[in-house]
């Protein structure tokens, strides 16, 4: 693989952390912009040109466009459905990110833009049931995506679509569904139930408080996509013949109930459940029909549920036990 200059926008985030260094590692050279301190950054990497910038202010964007072979378009403010249900204004401001996003790397000559969408531009009414017939990219419309961040995402990907067709842009864009693993966020509120649920079972594992709360009824259903399998869905598909939106998710449906029974089992406990059924839980079922990825790719998101769980257990008891330390050996 030749070397290129990659632009990673929301490069100081989770998966953008997870892509700088695996670009780093291809020997490409990689320019990573974020709006955080570096401090803030989850992972900062030497080997990278490290920029804090806010990319919803124009000329920003096209600074860090400038001689960018590829642009990947991961930056936006956004968390886990607490976040998502009482932020949405500022979900949709992502739209200037991605306005000045796109219209940089069209003006600053970029020969491939990815952007990552979400599987919240789906129709709410093809979400309503746990028993969830998995969602085909086609679903999408007519349109009645998650209010606030379904909505701008969902514009976000049109644009993509018309710089396509009206300016020849190269633009692919992937709907990423739940995406989890070591590196990212596990406390504060804008955590996703994968971490949410292993730091509740920590908690609860080290301080002898054998209880754990969960949000809504535990029976609502999702899949979940270990970062490995994002990272090398978002290479594929950037170098793909892909033009329409496609689903990058694991097909491994489970409920969140069933997601504590994997995390207690790796914990080697069980805990007194719960439910805050007042608590923000999205839609009642939503999964990832991988058809189209499979007849275009020949793969799909595979890494076993269980399997990036205990990952992504292990290095967050690691950052829980540096913060915290423990108070009972039960």
């Amino acid at each position: 693989m030749s070397q290129k200059t990659i632009l990673v926008a929301g490069g100081g985030g989770f998966i953008g952390g997870h892509l700088v260094k695996t670009f780093l590692e291809q020997g490409h050279r990689v320019r990573s912009v974020d709006i955080k301190p570096y401090d803030q950054w989850y992972q900062v990497h030497d080997e990278a040109e490290n920029v804090v910038a806010d990319l919803q202010e124009k000329d920003a964007c096209y600074a860090a466009c400038e001689g960018m072979q590829e642009v990947y378009q991961l930056a936006a403010d956004m968390g886990g459905m607490g976040f998502i249900e009482n932020n949405k204004a500022l979900c949709m401001l992502s739209v200037l990110i991605n306005v000045h996003m796109t219209l940089a790397a069209r003006d600053c000559g970029c020969e491939k833009y990815f952007y990552s969408s979400s599987a919240c531009v789906y129709n709410a009414d093809k979400q309503v049931s746990e028993d969830v017939i998995p969602l085909k990219e086609e679903d999408a419309y007519p349109a009645m995506p998650e209010d606030g961040y379904g909505w701008e995402k969902l514009f976000s990907e049109r644009m993509c679509r018309h710089f396509r067709e009206d300016f020849g842009m190269y633009c692919r864009v992937a709907r990423f569904h739940n995406v989890y693993g070591p590196e990212g966020t596990w406390e504060g509120g804008r955590e996703k139930a994968p971490a949410a649920i292993c730091r509740k079972v920590i908690h609860a594992k080290h301080t002898g408080d054998h209880s754990i709360e969960i949000w809504g009824d535990g029976k609502q259903t999702r899949s979940f996509m270990y970062i490995d399998d994002c990272i090398k869905g978002i290479q594929d598909i950037t170098h793909s013949d892909i033009l329409e939106p496609i689903n990058l998710g694991s097909d491994e449906l489970t409920t969140i109930n069933g997601l504590v029974d994997i995390v207690e089992d790796i914990a080697g406990i069980k805990l007194e459940r719960t439910h805050k059924l007042d608590a923000p839980k999205g839609v009642n079922g939503r999964n990832s029909d991988n058809t189209m990825i499979m007849d275009r790719l020949g793969w799909a998101p595979g890494i076993k549920l269980r399997d990036g769980m205990k990952k992504t257990y292990d290095w967050i008891e690691a950052e829980y036990l540096a913060k915290y330390g423990s108070k009972t050996n039960a």
